[in-house]
């Protein structure tokens, strides 16, 4: 195979990157990503998904459904 026709492996989602991918997916990113990267998102971009990240971790330990809204 030449070395400009090597393929991508998918590999197996874990769980926090499924829901990276589904956060930036809803604040209107995805298309962003899949162009760039992550990398090629702002500082502020990159927060704001960190964030939205924490706070559903939180309401997921606490077993309450706080944090699933993109409000702040």
């Amino acid at each position: 195979m030449a070395p400009g026709n090597k393929k991508k492996k998918k590999k197996c989602k874990t769980p926090e990157e499924r829901m990276k991918y589904e956060i930036a997916s809803q604040l209107g990113l995805e298309e962003k990503v899949n162009k760039l990267g992550w990398s090629g998102l702002t500082a502020a971009e990159t927060g704001r998904i960190g964030g939205i990240i924490t706070s559903r971790k939180k309401a997921q330990k606490s077993g309450t459904d706080a944090g699933k809204s993109l409000e702040g």
